[in-house]
């Protein structure tokens, strides 16, 4: 019997606050450029008004928050576990979620404030964030509904919650048990290198019960060893039944259902180089779960990671079914 969601996702509700900074302006910073940053709303705040004549843009995500969006809006059903305020960009971020006909199944929390990151994008596509993750680091056990898990057929966990052991390490055990009573599949993501590499203990005891990871090489080789992606990539074969190693324009590496393939990555020019693995997983999951092979899901979600990273913010506002079907429709 069909279930009510192709993919739950848990994770970070953040919304992206989209600062576009000119070389000239950026260096004075002395920011460390392509890195995430947790900070505190003051120092948030202080930033956003040192460039009080910008105009921001607010796009509401959080990694696999981004990623459910994806397959939502290739046509999935999507539902999303995150904490959110009842403030005006958590307000935003419910609105949103309901006009992208994602469930978003947790309420505002009343009197909180929302997380937000702000990302600054300089000329070579990098971005920089600095993050106040705010009420979305409260997510917590009681946060996650097994009702909404058990009819989903994948569960997407974010690496990030991982960070907050006394919280979010609780609401993933909770995810993860309520998973597996359901025979929900479980799709992890390492969201960063520093994940396995500080939360190794709770990250593998997850792992161990995921039937897929998507990580990027760097993270694939914090998790397990190697100099390269293709060596991190065979090295994975023993730790998790499926796999997706992201190499940016080297293309991916993939193992699903025993059979093994590297798929080509899409030539561009980069506006804007995050959010591609998130709309990858989001794209290949969408793929796996409406009976696309996963080689050729793959080559489809490297064609709308391209696709994303071409333009500014981690995600599609427009045209994503069309670049699927324009990418399925090829000869491959």
């Amino acid at each position: 019997m069909p279930r009510a969601f192709d993919l739950i996702g848990l994770g970070n509700s953040l919304v992206d606050i989209l600062l576009e900074l000119t070389d000239a302006e950026f260096t004075p910073l002395a920011f460390e450029k392509g890195t995430m940053r947790l900070t505190e709303r003051d120092e948030q705040q202080a930033l956003l008004k040192a460039f009080g004549d910008h105009e921001p843009r607010l796009v509401s995500g959080g990694s696999v928050a981004n990623s459910v969006i994806a397959c939502s809006q290739l046509g999935g059903k999507g539902a999303f576990i995150g904490c959110v305020g009842d403030d005006r960009y958590g307000l935003h971020y419910q609105e949103e979620f309901k006009e992208l006909a994602i469930d978003f199944v947790n309420d505002p929390l009343v009197n909180e404030t929302t997380g937000t990151c702000v990302s600054i994008i300089t000329p070579d596509a990098e971005r920089t964030m600095r993050t106040c993750l705010a009420v979305s680091s409260h997510l917590a056990a009681r946060h996650v509904p097994a009702s909404k898990i058990a009819a989903s057929e994948w569960l997407f966990v974010e690496g990030y919650v991982f960070a907050n052991p006394s919280t979010g390490q609780h609401a993933i055990r909770e995810a993860l048990k309520a998973a597996k009573a359901a025979g929900t599949k479980v799709a992890l993501t390492c969201s960063d290198a520093f994940i396995p590499q500080v939360f190794g203990d709770a990250f593998r005891d997850a792992l161990a019960q995921s039937d897929l990871l998507f990580c990027n090489a760097t993270e694939a080789q914090a998790v397990a060893g190697g100099a390269t992606a293709a060596e991190a990539f065979a090295a994975l074969k023993g730790v998790v039944p499926n796999v997706v190693v992201t190499d940016g324009p080297n293309g991916a590496f993939v193992r699903y259902h025993g059979a093994e393939c590297h798929v080509p990555a899409f030539v561009c020019k980069p506006v804007d180089v995050t959010g591609a693995g998130d709309m990858f997983a989001g794209s290949f999951l969408y793929g796996i779960t409406h009976g696309v092979p996963a080689e050729k899901a793959a080559r489809a979600a490297n064609f709308l990671a391209m696709k994303v990273i071409t333009q500014i913010g981690a995600r599609l506002h427009t045209g994503a079914k069309q670049f699927w079907s324009e990418c399925r429709s090829e000869r491959q």
